[in-house]
């Protein structure tokens, strides 16, 4: 069982290292350990591996969360209670009695070591070592594993590269328009056959999340910022659909949360169709204001009919 490493400890910082202290960590270790620095010494190039997979994780704050929360969970016990039970080469399916779900949400039981914790979080495919040398005549040697990609990554298909095992490496078709729970099935992947040849390797599609667009089936949403003059004059902007920059017309008096729909700009169904995009209206207001504006919005502020309060009064 891979052991647990201490990122921090690793990089020479502390647990609440600012992320330039953690980038100038990195670059001066980096330095030191590089293996043309050092062209002979493998102790030198297992160190810079660490210092790399340790600053890929640390110098990402949403890795870093998920990494510091591992860390906790390691401290109240780790896996010193866990039902070992592998269905495929990649840990799959295995619980623990007492630790079930570590800070944030998250199943840590499901990981078979601080490795395979490590490889689903920098997305990397890794076998967990089980190998079942003598299985029942009736045994599947069918394996799964979880492919994790962005919304534009599923919309947009191709092809991606995947390390399975260890050194192999894998390239993966990825249809356009794959939608989370779907798998893809890469033949003569999976477990060995004891006569020869091995089952296949499914992967399951989960989406990551994404700072702009969301999911709902095979529809897209994203909220839209406005401005105050945009959304009550009305406007023409730009949103960044998918398929590229489409210019939408922003009716006058919109108020925020209404839907903005553009027909046909979603997630293919596999029917020809596609599912819709909707841009979700916010309205942004302005934080420093320059003297005209300021003097307008005065104006405006004097003149206005307009109470939105009208409906809290008696």
């Amino acid at each position: 069982m891979q052991s647990f490493k201490d990122y921090y400890k690793i990089l020479g910082v502390s647990k609440t290292a600012t992320a330039e202290e953690i980038k100038q960590a990195y670059r001066r270790l980096a330095r030191k350990y590089h293996p043309d620095v050092n062209p002979n010494d493998k102790t030198a190039e297992e160190k810079f591996k660490d210092i790399n997979e340790a600053y890929e994780v640390l110098s990402d704050p949403s890795k870093r969360r998920q990494y510091d929360q591992f860390s906790q969970y390691h401290q109240q016990g780790g896996f010193r209670y866990r039902r070992e039970t592998y269905s495929s080469p990649f840990g799959e399916s295995s619980f623990g009695e007492d630790f079930g779900l570590g800070g944030g949400g998250v199943d840590f039981d499901q990981f078979e070591d601080f490795q395979d914790f490590i490889d689903q979080l920098l997305g990397r495919v890794r076998s967990s070592g089980k190998d079942r040398s003598s299985p029942s005549a009736n045994a599947n040697y069918d394996a799964e594993a979880t492919l994790h990609l962005s919304i534009p990554e599923a919309f947009e298909g191709g092809k991606r590269r995947l390390r399975v095992g260890g050194d192999r490496v894998l390239e993966v078709s990825i249809p356009p328009g794959i939608t989370p729970g779907k798998r893809i099935r890469l033949r003569g992947q999976g477990h060995p056959k004891p006569n020869g040849g091995a089952g296949d390797l499914y992967l399951k599609i989960e989406l990551k999340e994404h700072p702009f667009y969301r999911l709902e089936g095979f529809d897209v949403y994203c909220d839209l910022p406005l401005s105050p003059s945009e959304a009550v004059l009305g406007a023409q902007v730009e949103v960044p659909t998918l398929d590229g920059l489409v210019k939408l017309r922003i009716p006058p008096g919109t108020q925020p949360g209404r839907k903005l729909r553009l027909a046909e700009r979603g997630f293919p169904k596999g029917n020809g169709e596609r599912g819709d995009f909707y841009a979700v209206v916010q309205i942004y207001l302005p934080t420093r204001l320059s003297e005209e504006e300021r003097e307008l919005y005065e104006k405006l502020q004097r003149i206005q009919s307009y109470d939105p309060r009208a409906a809290l009064k008696l």
